[in-house]
C-alpha cells in the first residue's frame, strides 16, 4: 500500500526498532504505508531514512532513543513520546519482550490489550480460568487534560498474579492509552503492593492490517530471570496474536453499531470514541473505504 495521507496517524512517534540491535547494514521496513530504513549511520548515530519507490535513499527523519526502542515519526507530533515514570526508577526490571509481527490493525492490537474478558478463554490458567469468567465493573474516561483513554479499578482473578507467583487471587489493573498505536498495563505488584508494575506495548503499523509490536517491562521483580520473564510474556503474546489475527473484519470499525459491546468492554467504547473523535483512519476500515 501506498504511504497514508492521514494526517493523525503521521504526526505521531513510533517505535520501529530495539535500538541495541541497530547495525550499519541498514534494514528495511514500513511505517505507515512507507517504505523506510533504519540502522547506524556514517557518524556511528542511529540513522531513520525513507525509501523511495525507485529504491533511492530518501530524506533523513527524526529519531529519539527512548526506552530501548529506536522511535521515528513520518510527520510532525504536537506531543512527546509517552511519559513512562517508571522507566526514572533505578531499582525495576528492565526487559524488552522482542518484536512480533501480527496480520492485524494495529488498532485492533490496542483493543486486545485492553480486554480482560478474553483471558480465561485465550490465557486458559496463566490470566484466566473458569469459573471466573465476568469481567466486575470497572471506569473508563477519556482524560481531556492529557488527550488519554484511562479504564480504572479494574480486577480480575488470575490463576498466576505473576511469573514470580503460582497461586491465583485477583490482581488489580489500570490501562492507559497515550496515543493511537501505544497502550500501557499497571498492575499492583505481588512482592511489593505499594508500587505497579508497569508494561507498555509499542505498535509500529507497517500498512492497514499490518504491524509489529513490542511490550517493554518495568518490573518490581528482584527473584525472576530475564529468560524466566520473557517466556512469560512471549506466551501470553502468542496466543494473543491467533486471536486478532482471526478477527474480522481485519481493521477496526469505528461506527458503534459496527460490532456489539458487552459491559466488559468499556474500556474499548471509550478508545474507539477517542479514536473517532480523533479522526483517525489509518488501520480502520473508513480508511480501506
Amino acid at each position: 500500500m501506498a504511504r497514508t495521507t492521514d494526517r493523525i496517524a503521521l504526526d505521531d512517534w513510533y517505535a520501529i526498532a530495539t535500538a541495541g540491535d541497530l547495525t550499519q547494514p541498514m534494514v528495511t521496513t514500513k511505517l505507515l504505508g512507507q517504505a523506510i530504513e533504519y540502522g547506524i549511520g556514517p557518524d556511528r548515530e542511529p540513522l531513520v531514512r525513507e525509501v523511495l519507490d525507485d529504491g533511492a535513499r530518501g530524506p533523513a527523519l527524526p529519531v529519539k532513543v527512548r526506552y530501548g526502542c529506536l522511535f521515528t515519526t513520518l510527520g510532525n507530533p504536537t506531543k512527546d513520546i509517552v511519559h513512562i515514570a517508571e522507566a526514572d526508577e533505578d531499582d525495576r526490571r528492565f526487559v524488552l519482550c522482542g518484536w512480533v509481527t501480527m496480520r492485524a490493525s494495529g488498532l485492533r492490537v490496542v483493543e486486545n490489550f485492553l480486554d480482560m474478558a478474553h483471558f480465561p478463554f485465550v490465557h486458559t490458567d496463566i490470566l484466566g480460568s473458569e469459573p471466573h469468567t465476568e469481567v466486575p465493573g470497572y471506569a473508563s474516561e477519556i482524560r481531556r487534560d492529557v488527550d488519554e483513554v484511562w479504564a480504572t479499578n479494574c480486577t480480575f482473578f488470575q490463576p498466576r498474579i505473576a511469573a514470580t507467583e503460582d497461586k491465583g487471587d485477583f490482581v488489580h489493573l489500570t490501562y492507559r492509552v497515550p496515543s493511537p498505536f501505544v497502550v500501557m498495563l499497571y498492575r499492583v505488584c505481588p512482592t511489593s503492593p505499594n508500587r505497579l508494575d508497569a508494561i507498555a506495548l509499542f505498535i509500529q503499523p507497517m500498512e492497514d492490517g499490518l504491524c509489529r509490536a513490542q511490550p517493554v517491562m518495568y518490573l518490581v521483580d528482584p527473584i525472576s530471570s530475564d529468560n524466566a520473564l520473557l517466556k512469560f510474556e512471549q506466551v501470553i503474546f502468542m496466543q494473543d496474536r491467533i486471536i486478532v489475527e482471526n478477527q474480522r473484519p481485519l481493521l477496526m470499525p469505528l461506527e458503534p453499531r459496527a460490532e456489539i459491546p458487552t459491559r466488559a468492554d468499556s474500556s474499548s467504547i471509550a478508545y474507539r470514541r477517542w479514536l473517532k473523535e480523533k479522526g483517525i483512519r489509518f488501520g480502520t476500515t473508513a480508511g480501506s473505504a
